[in-house]
């Protein structure tokens, strides 16, 4: 699988997104502004960046969350609720509309997973979008989800600020554990997987940006361009998921 999408959690949606477009991204909302809890940064081709906010006293929602998409889910968005802002998690994408085969697949792998949950999102314009998504039960590895029908990337994507994409992901975890995540993400190149205590992406390089980005407009992501400072956690050596 590939990257679908870098998640970062923010306090406030709509702060965000004005910060972003200050910052030189042209942001989207997901759905209508007003009600939206999500906001996209498109490219053309490969993985986006995802704002996205999550409701107060997360914890009481647990078991709904578990219902709807099955055991591990809820502890996860507590865990995007509570940790502040900046990276939250990482989407990898099977490519195809139904993921209950890449599920299986995971599941005979050693990745269990909650059930393969249908969802529409009705954009500003009206327009829905149809989608599958899986969580991992261990709230510690990436999560998956199906292609958009109809597809979302653009067939041309302005930045301001240069940006065309993102070319490398960065991505920490625990020893032990890179064995599962090659078996999920391996087949993207971009995704650099280094040792931490911890899983989580730690940064995002983008290719075309045209300058430093402010950090303080960035709620706690570290996103640069190639040659850069900011770039805080270089891969190692050997560390690609290629």
């Amino acid at each position: 699988m590939k990257c679908s999408h870098v998640l970062i959690r923010v306090a406030d949606l709509h702060q965000a997104v004005r910060d972003y477009r200050e910052a030189g991204f042209t942001v989207d909302y997901a759905t209508n502004p007003a009600k939206a809890q999500h906001a996209h940064i498109w490219f053309a081709h490969g993985p986006i960046i995802e704002l996205l906010t999550t409701p107060r006293h997360a914890r009481r929602f647990k078991w709904m969350i578990d219902l709807i998409a099955g055991f591990g889910a809820g502890r996860r968005m507590i865990g995007w609720a509570e940790q502040g802002e900046g990276f939250c998690d990482l989407a990898l994408t099977t490519g195809t509309a139904d993921i209950r085969p890449t599920r299986q697949w995971l599941a005979e792998a050693g990745i269990s997973c909650g059930r393969a949950v249908r969802w529409v999102r009705t954009k500003p314009d009206g327009r829905r979008i149809r989608f599958q998504f899986a969580y991992p039960r261990r709230p510690d590895l990436p999560f998956i989800v199906g292609s958009y029908d109809p597809p979302q990337n653009p067939a041309r994507a302005d930045h301001h600020n240069g940006a065309s994409g993102i070319s490398q992901i960065i991505l920490g975890a625990p020893a032990a554990d890179h064995g599962l995540i090659r078996q999920m993400g391996g087949d993207d190149s971009a995704l650099l997987l280094k040792t931490a205590p911890r899983y989580g992406v730690q940064s995002i390089m983008l290719s075309g940006l045209r300058g430093e980005l402010p950090a303080h407009l960035l709620h706690g992501a570290v996103l640069t361009g190639a040659g850069m400072p900011g770039l805080q956690n270089p891969p190692l050596p050997g560390a690609g998921m290629a």
